[in-house]
C-alpha cells in the first residue's frame, strides 16, 4: 500500500507516485502559463477553467495494471490523490511508464471517484482517457505492455 506524504506537492511512495505541478504556473501540456498562453476559460473543464494537471510515475508492470481502468471505454486510469475532484472534471496527466523514458500526456476526464475511507481501495480518482489521438495512443501504449495480463481477474485499484 502507499503513503502519502505532503511538501509542496502531492507524493505518493511505492510503485505509484503522483506529484501535482503548481496550478499557477504549469499549464496541461507541461509548459509554464505564460509560454502556454494559459488563463483563458475557453480552454477549461466543466467549469470554465482550465483542466487539473496531474503528473504520475507508474515504476512496474504490477502498479499499472492496478491503475488501468480496462472496463472504462477507450481505457483510463486511476490516479491515488487525496485532491478534490468531480465527476466531468477535465484532467490532463503526464504519465511515466516502466521502463518507457518518454513522458505520456493524457487528455481525459474524471469518470470514477474513490472517498478517503473505502475499505481495501486507495482514495483517488480515475481518469476516462479522451477520444482523440492522444487518448488513443495512451490506451494502445499501456496495452501492449500489459499484454496478456489484461485478461488476468486479479483486482484492481478500481474493480
Amino acid at each position: 500500500m502507499s503513503t502519502i506524504s505532503q511538501a509542496g506537492a502531492t507524493t505518493l511512495t511505492g510503485a505509484i507516485s503522483m506529484t501535482q505541478p503548481d496550478p499557477k504556473t504549469v499549464g496541461p501540456t507541461g509548459q509554464s502559463q505564460a509560454a502556454a498562453g494559459q488563463g483563458s476559460a475557453a480552454q477549461g473543464g466543466t467549469s470554465g477553467l482550465r483542466p487539473s494537471v496531474l503528473q504520475l510515475s507508474i515504476r512496474d508492470k504490477a502498479a499499472l495494471y492496478s491503475a488501468y481502468m480496462s472496463h472504462i471505454a477507450r481505457g483510463g486510469l486511476f490516479v491515488p490523490t487525496p485532491r478534490a475532484a468531480r465527476l466531468g472534471d477535465d484532467v490532463f496527466a503526464i504519465v511515466s511508464l516502466p521502463d518507457d523514458p518518454a513522458k505520456l500526456p493524457i487528455p481525459g476526464k474524471v469518470c470514477w471517484i474513490t472517498p478517503s475511507g473505502v475499505p481495501g481501495r486507495p482514495q483517488g480518482i480515475g481518469i476516462q482517457f479522451a477520444a482523440n489521438d492522444a487518448g488513443e495512443q495512451a490506451r494502445l501504449r499501456i496495452e501492449k505492455i500489459l499484454g496478456s495480463a489484461l485478461g488476468s481477474d486479479r483486482p484492481t485499484s478500481t474493480l
